[in-house]
């Protein structure tokens, strides 16, 4: 569990460094942040909790987008028959609005 929680960090914190880096203002991970804080968004945590009961697995990447004014977590999953599943989380309720899964990686 330990390792699950250090790989989601890491995760979570290379696309919030990815993100601040790519973004005009370099401030995305400051408005999540609040966002959070005021209770507009889920922390991600939250999210992942979700994720993590429904597919076992090793998460990839998180990203936190805006989809049509909605905050949605997009999260990556490596499954263990080796599929990359994508999961959109609306990021205020953390409903599960969108499941893909991919093809096996070979």
């Amino acid at each position: 569990m330990a390792l699950l929680k250090a790989l989601l960090m890491a995760a979570l914190a290379a696309c919030v460094a990815g993100g601040a880096a790519a973004a005009d203002d370099g401030h995305d991970h400051d408005r999540a942040r609040r966002a959070v804080e005021e209770g507009r968004i889920l922390p991600l945590r939250d999210i992942l909790a979700r994720a993590q009961a429904d597919n076992v697995g090793q998460v990839l990447e998180v990203e936190l987008e805006d989809e049509r004014g909605v905050p949605v977590y997009e999260i990556k999953i490596l499954s263990a028959d080796g599929r990359v599943l994508k999961r959109h989380y609306d990021a205020r309720t953390g409903a599960l609005l969108k499941s893909r899964d991919g093809d096996r990686r070979r």
